[in-house]
């Protein structure tokens, strides 16, 4: 009997100190966290001046020459909120933290792309113009410069590397325009890819919605561990599924941004694409599907290493690489002008060449690029105001689509456009488009094509939004 109350006891004492540890896990409040943290966030207001429609009188409403033509004209005036067809202003909101005593801010780029002015409302209720610094359109990233009279509070960035699944984080920003709010919630993934080659997302379940854009993802220490930057979501507003650009990625953004007001990426000059099974199993020296086999060596800083097609980069820089995406982070990660070795499996064995690496110029590149542009990669349609994407399992799981439902999902849609006039949404699928069945971006983007070349003005589209579809006509060409 005695040697069971012993155990007994020691069972019940190891409880309360599995109990203990649990509680020094679980926070009882972020109170203080975000009192010391809220300093630090801002509220950005942008301003854009929109070029007016031509004023006209509705046809059918009065005849031409009559004396009440131009109380109509002074009407539309009203009701569109400009005069005599002239410019308009529009505003938008977003979030962002600052980086610096001296008024460094960063945030995302689409928050401040096109913008004509930019408003920093800090937590003390004050207001600063700010300009840009630079901007980083492959990870979404802008610095901001305000000049503060006196130094301002700041945060600094943490190791997102040591986010783990399941820790808590807390989200600070400017949600549908409710200035300075905090969601906590957990890391429910990370590494997450969405729309671009350098992408490295955390992915929350704390509520972020639109307005949220550009602000903080903090972990319990205070360190900015992410730029929360997108969701998923079927309605525009949050259920769970955010997306926050990984610190680590951020940070050496915005090093280059301050120092050079650019980003200056390593380039290696080849076009790659990943090993899979079937081709690992077919060349010699790979015992593993890991790497990048080389479909291309255009002229740069590959070819004059002497990398040929057929290689299989399996090392660089010291770095074992996994697949493409792996490959491409870590060379635009390394230092322009930087001598590196690069270990490539050639006619079954290993050789080791070193790669002077060049400066990476997207502009210049376009589409030969180190890597294929992503099957899924969304598309902008500038023309129509909107951004789409290819359905991937992701989304369709995050829209609840069932495997039938076939077409693009609407990923933004700009504001001043005339899709977003019509309530257009992120998260709408368009199955039809000039009444023919969608099944990938560039099924659309022929259909674009074919409706203006018909010289038509306008497609109508087939719109499936929670489980309803409807059809919506916007204008392809003036």
């Amino acid at each position: 009997m005695r040697v069971v109350w012993i155990l007994t006891v020691a069972t019940i004492l190891l409880l309360l100190q599995a109990i203990q540890a649990s509680a020094q896990m679980m926070p009882n409040t972020f109170a203080d966290l975000a009192e010391d943290i809220s300093p630090s966030v801002v509220n950005i207001t942008t301003t854009t001046v929109i070029a007016g429609r031509a004023d006209q009188v509705p046809r059918g409403i009065v005849p031409k020459g009559s004396p009440f033509e131009d109380f109509f004209k002074d009407f539309e005036d009203r009701r569109r909120g400009g005069g005599n067809g002239g410019p308009r202003r529009s505003s938008a909101l977003g979030s962002g933290f600052v980086i610096s005593a001296d008024g460094f801010i960063v945030t995302n780029n689409h928050v401040i792309d096109g913008a004509d002015e930019i408003e920093i409302e800090f937590f003390s209720g004050e207001t600063l113009a700010a300009k840009v610094i630079g901007t980083d359109k492959n990870t979404d990233i802008a610095v901001l410069k305000v000049e503060p009279d006196t130094p301002l509070p700041f945060v600094n960035f943490g190791d997102s590397d040591t986010a783990r699944v399941g820790d808590w984080v807390v989200a600070m920003g400017n949600p549908l325009g409710q200035g300075f709010s905090v969601s906590a919630g957990i890391v429910s993934a990370r590494n997450r890819a969405l729309t671009g080659i350098y992408d490295d997302y955390i992915q929350t379940d704390a509520a972020i919605n639109r307005g949220n854009s550009g602000g903080p993802l903090f972990n319990l220490g205070g360190k900015v561990v992410g730029v929360n930057t997108a969701i998923l979501s079927p309605n525009g507003g949050s259920i769970g599924i955010g997306f926050s650009m990984a610190s680590n990625v951020v940070s050496r953004v915005v090093d280059q941004l301050t120092k050079f007001g650019e980003i200056r990426r390593g380039w290696l000059g080849v076009r790659i694409q990943d090993v899979d099974e079937d081709i690992a199993e077919s060349i010699e020296g790979l015992d593993r599907a890991a790497g990048a086999v080389v479909t291309g060596v255009p002229d740069g800083p590959a070819n004059d290493a002497g990398i040929l097609q057929g290689d299989v980069i399996v090392t660089f820089d010291g770095h074992d690489v996994e697949d493409v995406r792996d490959l491409v982070q870590t060379v635009g990660n390394t230092e322009v002008g930087k001598a590196v070795d690069v270990i490539v499996v050639r006619d079954g064995k290993e050789m080791t060449l070193s790669v002077t690496l060049g400066l990476r110029d997207d502009e210049k590149l376009a589409r030969a690029d180190d890597a294929p542009v992503p099957e899924n990669m969304p598309k902008v349609f500038e023309k129509l105001g909107i951004t789409l994407s290819n359905l991937t399992d992701e989304i369709r799981e995050g829209l609840d689509l069932l495997s039938n439902i076939e077409g693009v999902v609407v990923v933004d849609v700009l504001e001043t456009s005339e899709a977003f006039e019509k309530g257009l949404k992120s998260g709408d699928v368009i199955t039809e488009a000039g009444q023919k069945k969608i099944i990938s971006l560039s099924d659309f983007e022929s259909q674009v094509t074919t409706t203006i070349a018909g010289g038509r003005k306008t497609m109508l589209l087939l719109v499936r939004r929670a489980g309803d579809s409807r059809f919506l006509a916007l204008k392809v060409q003036d």
